[in-house]
């Protein structure tokens, strides 16, 4: 026979009413929920006797309201975690989902910015690289007008010359048209400072660049909440 109680998920319908993170959203609006009740709307039921909105409000306090462990931990990762009791693999995805389409949203806005100094570079890429637990290398494409046409991954993985080459970069620039770009890759260590690599990668670059006519503006390194800025440094 199987144990009905054990198997038992409570959902949001079964809360008071007042107490329902949904009717409250509709209501007042998406801004007036916390981070535990919009997190209790994406996993939607609990688990043996717990509603959504208290494993909600559980991972809320573990985390310290900091949101960002979500961003940096991949699917399998917020599953094992222990810490997060009641997250299985359907939740973990449906809260990877959630960000994922949050971070396209913010990419969707890319035309209308305008790079004028290594800070707008920082605003554009710190939420989602400097977490990242593997170094990323992206360019910023831009136009005559220093305005994002696109940011563009290259390589994923530790950075050398062999994964960065002038080929992968510039063809890309050549394809959306861009008349600059910048460079920008993530040091999980969380230092910043330039390596032999980073510097000799950069040069390869600004000279290819200046060969096609396409400018290398800047290059970006981003740790854990800082940056430096080959440009400001004058390293470049």
């Amino acid at each position: 026979m199987v144990n009905e109680k054990a198997d038992y998920h409570v959902s949001i319908k079964e809360l008071p009413e007042d107490e329902r993170p949904q009717e409250k959203m509709i209501r007042h609006g998406a801004g007036s929920l916390s981070n535990a009740e919009l997190l209790a709307i994406i996993i939607r039921t609990g688990t043996r006797g717990t509603t959504s909105v208290e494993i909600g409000r559980k991972i809320i306090a573990y985390l310290d309201n900091d949101l960002s462990y979500f961003h940096q931990m991949d699917v399998l990762e917020l599953k094992r975690n222990p810490n997060l009791a009641g997250v299985g693999i359907v939740k973990a995805c449906q809260i990877k989902a959630a960000i994922e389409l949050g971070y396209r949203m913010k990419q969707k806005d890319l035309p209308d910015v305008k790079i004028t100094s290594p800070q707008n570079v920082v605003g554009l890429l710190m939420d989602e690289m400097q977490y990242l637990k593997q170094e990323c290398f992206k360019i910023i494409m831009l136009d005559t007008k220093n305005k994002v046409i696109k940011v563009e991954e290259i390589t994923r993985g530790t950075l050398n010359s062999s994964l960065v080459h002038p080929r992968e970069v510039f063809v890309k620039a050549i394809k959306q048209h861009a008349a600059s770009i910048i460079l920008a890759h993530n040091h999980p260590s969380g230092d910043t400072q330039p390596s032999a690599e980073d510097k000799s990668i950069t040069r390869r670059l600004v000279d290819a660049g200046e060969l096609i006519g396409i400018s290398v503006l800047d290059h970006i390194i981003i740790g854990r909440g800082t940056y430096i800025s080959f440009k400001q440094e004058k390293l470049l």
